[in-house]
């Protein structure tokens, strides 16, 4: 034992192993995954094989450089779980590499992220602080007798039999840990993709940290952010609804140019793609079909707006347009990297934005003809879009108008004075006043407003922050949550005067208003929306509530129960107002169809794969499902059901990443052309 604890490779490999796992632990513990199942055996195989190959290193460095080394890799790995921890419990999702576009503008976040800090996660330090205290006393004076040794590069005494068994193991354990990948014993079966394909790329952050641990998969982050994957083989789909009837309701399409196209093309992504997308259900028509054909829209995406903007109180506005309108209990707002941006992009052109990366940033020149701008600019309206703040952010200049949008206008375009102060924002207010002023109403129009006031932080004193505070001075709220509350008080005011406006020009009556949140007030704790709210954030997926309202004042109220996220608004309001769509090439559905209501589709779907419904929550990350009702699904069932959402996930993926929406444009249009002239 003495000679086993004089070498250096099983020194620093044993010194790194053990805190490198606790942290492992810790961090399952303090993020709710479980610890007695295989993938923790995964996860301490991958430990020993990461500590076995920097001990393998330090043999060949003087020992003081070995253990700067090994305490460099050891810090490293405590902050970066420390940090990854912070972000999760802050906005849902582990970051990655792929949202570094984003770093520049979210360290003006700094304060709010660590205010949502759990203190508990500073515990994942101790490890690294022992490994310190041992290499200071216990190395260099309690053992001192014992591991006392030359310090040369080439001494005599380093025994290289250690080393080279040192590398059998590690080829050992490599075998070990690549056929955990896939023995049938260690996967759980419903899981939503499986082990080895997120091995190769942990497209699924959630999934990826629950299976091979926190540290691996900033490894494999590293990895897949610098080595591109090549074109996949060719994906196949079946369409289960061949048998339908056609009815009166049904939509029917000629796809022989599609298939034709498909035919033609040698590029293995548009392969799958066409045959994902061509096996698609597509949507009958129902009695909601063309309800608002031939009124205007505006849609506005509410910044960090939750169902606290519910209340008859302090916003009446919203509360009227909520309850006069149509309002949705059920919908959500599931979180993913760059919220704001990808939430937007998403409620566009209903596409599942990739969670690792900023994707409205990322792939802002693709274009999507089959966006919401699209659609309306094909039945003849004036298309355009509004933002009261600057480019700091998100692109959407550009982003915007490859969306199809007629014209985008950004807080200088609309001559709103701003602050570059991370904690000032303009008013919605004169978001609302400037946009009508650039909107033709003597046309048909189709408008596109996300707001800005109601941003955090919420902790800082600033302009709106204390603006209505005065309506807030009799309650028990903190002051954070008050300043948020005031910031909504100008949002609705802001409404308040649309509705005006829009009154004043004549064409209230036939303008429908849509509005949905991008995601819930990152810059709260919890603790603190709960005492503004009749439920619990923490139970269920609760946090990612937020409202979804469709308004005309000449509707007759109504409140939908379904499950519905961002992710249907586009082939809702397509349907509602009869445009000339396909449904197939959207990932997400019209909520109004009875085939949506009465199926396994009434559910909402998270950023990771995660979904919702009223009989069952299932966590993707852990693979487990809760159930709310005396109604179970099989296995069976809920394999179907994650095999669909993977496919829709993956799919939506992969068409942002190859442009494959201008792909299917210019190739449907050259071929229509081409049929034209013979």
């Amino acid at each position: 034992m003495k000679k086993l604890g004089k070498n250096k490779l099983f020194k620093n490999y044993i010194s790194l192993f053990i805190p490198l796992f606790s942290i492992e632990i810790l961090f399952r513990i303090l993020s709710n995954m479980p610890i007695l199942d295989w993938a923790v055996f995964r996860i301490f195989i991958g430990c020993n094989i990461i500590s076995l190959l920097i001990g393998i290193v330090t043999v060949f460095l003087k020992n003081k450089a070995g253990n700067i080394l090994t305490g460099i890799v050891l810090l490293i790995a405590t902050i970066y779980a420390i940090l990854q921890a912070g972000f999760e419990n802050y906005i849902g999702v582990y970051v990655s590499l792929g949202t570094s576009s984003q770093l520049g503008a979210v360290t003006e976040y700094i304060k709010d992220y660590f205010d949502s800090f759990n203190p508990l996660f500073y515990t994942m330090a101790i490890p690294f602080g022992i490994f310190i205290l041992y290499k200071w006393l216990g190395e260099k004076h309690l053992f001192q007798s014992y591991f006392k040794e030359m310090d040369n590069l080439f001494q005599k005494r380093i025994d290289r039999r250690h080393t080279y068994i040192a590398i059998i193991i590690l080829i050992i354990m490599g075998g070990i840990y690549y056929e955990s990948l896939s023995v049938k014993f260690m996967q759980n079966s419903l899981q939503l993709e499986s082990t080895k394909s997120l091995f190769e790329n942990p497209s699924n952050p959630n999934i990826s940290v629950n299976q091979f641990g926190i540290e691996t998969f900033g490894l494999l982050d590293v990895k897949t952010t610098f080595i591109k994957s090549e074109d996949e083989e060719v994906m196949t789909f079946e369409n289960q609804d061949d048998s339908e009837p056609i009815t009166d309701n049904s939509r029917l399409f000629d796809d022989s140019n599609w298939l034709k196209l498909n035919d033609e093309t040698s590029n293995n992504n548009y392969k799958t793609l066409n045959n994902y997308f061509l096996n698609q259900d597509i949507t009958e028509k129902n009695e909601y079909t063309g309800k608002f054909a031939g009124k205007n829209l505006i849609v506005i995406m509410l910044e960090s707006v939750d169902e606290i903007f519910i209340n008859p109180e302090y916003y009446p506005t919203f509360y009227k347009m909520y309850t006069e309108g149509w309002s949705f209990e059920n919908s959500y707002s599931p979180r993913n990297s760059c919220s704001t941006g990808n939430n937007e992009m998403s409620g566009m052109v209903s596409l599942f934005s990739i969670y690792r990366t900023c994707t409205a940033n990322n792939y802002k020149n693709n274009q999507y003809f089959e966006s919401i701008f699209n659609l309306f600019n094909k039945a003849g309206y004036k298309t355009s879009s509004y933002h009261n703040y600057t480019e700091k952010y998100y692109y959407r200049s550009t982003i915007h108008k490859n969306m199809g949008s007629g014209a985008y206008y950004g807080v200088s375009d609309l001559g709103i004075a701003y602050d570059e102060a991370y904690k000032e924002w303009p008013s919605d207010i004169l978001l609302m006043e400037e946009a009508m002023k650039r909107i033709d109403t003597t046309n048909p129009f189709m408008a596109w407003i996300t707001t800005v006031t109601s941003h955090q932080p919420y902790y800082l004193s600033s302009e709106m922050g204390d603006k209505h505070l005065d309506l807030f001075k009799n309650t028990n709220y903190s002051t954070s949550l008050k300043r948020y509350m005031s910031k909504l008080k100008e949002l609705d005011l802001a409404l308040e005067r649309l509705l005006e406006l829009l009154e004043e020009r004549g064409v209230l009556d036939d303008t429908v208003i849509v509005m949905y949140g991008d995601h819930y007030p990152y810059g709260l704790n919890t603790s603190d929306i709960n005492t503004a709210l009749d439920y619990n954030v923490n139970e269920k997926n609760n946090v990612d509530k937020t409202p979804f309202v469709i308004y005309n004042p000449n509707l007759t109220a109504e409140h939908f129960s379904q499950y519905t996220s961002y992710m249907n608004i586009l082939p809702t309001v397509a349907n509602l107002f009869d445009l000339d769509y396909d449904p197939r090439w959207y990932a997400g559905e019209d909520i109004l169809s009875p085939s949506y209501i009465n199926s396994n589709k009434n559910r909402v779907i998270l950023a990771d794969g995660s979904w919702e419904n009223s009989i069952a929550s299932y966590n993707a990350t852990t693979g487990k499902i809760t159930y709310f009702t005396d109604e179970k699904y099989t296995n069976e069932e809920i394999i179907a059901i994650n095999q669909e959402i993977n496919n829709k996930i993956k799919m939506s993926n992969l068409a942002i990443q190859t442009n494959y929406f201008k792909y299917l444009d210019e190739g449907l249009q050259k071929l229509e052309n081409i049929n034209t002239t013979e």
